[in-house]
């Protein structure tokens, strides 16, 4: 349990966008094969990726601090 409690404080640190897409990757991957899995990825990436957390990845990286990311907005809600 120890092992799973630290391997989770880890997941949470990253972008909540790219954890979610992550699963949503994973869970595609299970159904379809390479070529449709990657073809899914790299159309997901092109449209979902968010400047802001990769800036601010880097940012806190840079400055040995956590980083510090959005929350994500709930599905089906209007994009800002």
């Amino acid at each position: 349990m120890n092992a799973v409690r630290k391997l989770a404080k880890e997941i949470a640190q990253h972008s909540p966008l790219a954890v979610s897409g992550t699963k949503i990757m994973l869970n595609y991957n299970c159904d379809h094969s390479i070529a449709d899995s990657l073809n899914y990825f790299a159309t997901w990436q092109a449209g979902m990726s968010q400047p802001e957390d990769m800036t601010e990845a880097m940012r806190a990286a840079s400055e040995k601090r956590a980083a510090e990311f959005a929350d994500l907005k709930p599905h089906g809600s209007a994009i800002e």
